[in-house]
């Protein structure tokens, strides 16, 4: 599967959340999640632009929990790439192989994540711990599928929803890095 995926720092998740309503997204669900990234003894994911991760959702009393490969970039105007995730039964136990084989913890990201969906688009309002409000929007190709036509329905809504600025490429967890090494 190819993710692509954009997102934007917003200044308030209830003036996003009117403009959702107002163009007739629908609220899906509210989740809690905790991503522990893994980094690699062969290659350095941050140089790579990789990353490996385990994470746990939490949603009422259900909780589920994943294994997630993310792949280099694949262009410079989104977060577009490859993705395979699988679900597991055990973080814990799961954390103990990545470590026994040689992959280091980086770091743990947690965030609340409204979701919201609106014709093909998965939109999410993350709020992280240690960061500011952020928005999501993205869509799922299968492998082989042009990515830029996706690309630019995606900047199309952020505009309909009145966001033109503030977009960023990396991830939360770079941001939380970035946030640490100043």
């Amino acid at each position: 599967m190819i993710e692509v995926e954009v997102k934007a720092k917003i200044n308030s998740f209830k003036q996003i959340e009117d403009e959702l309503k107002r163009i007739g997204a629908v609220k899906t669900k509210d989740e809690f999640q905790e991503d522990i990234y893994f980094n690699s003894p062969v290659v350095d994911f941050a140089k790579t632009d990789e990353a490996l991760r385990i994470r746990t959702t939490k949603q009422n009393d259900n909780t589920n929990i994943f294994i997630t490969y993310k792949g280099p970039k694949i262009d410079a105007k989104s977060k577009t790439r490859r993705e395979i995730e699988m679900g597991i039964a055990d973080s814990a136990q799961c954390s103990d192989i990545f470590e026994a084989i040689g992959f280091k913890k980086v770091r743990t990201v947690r965030k609340n994540r409204q979701y919201f969906t609106y014709e093909n688009f998965e939109i999410s309002l993350d709020d992280i711990e240690g960061l500011d409000p952020y928005m999501e929007i993205e869509i799922a190709l299968d492998d082989g599928e042009d990515y830029e036509d996706a690309q630019n329905a995606i900047f199309k809504l952020f505009e309909k929803l009145g966001i033109t600025e503030g977009f960023e490429r990396t991830s939360y967890l770079e941001l939380l890095e970035k946030l640490n090494n100043n």
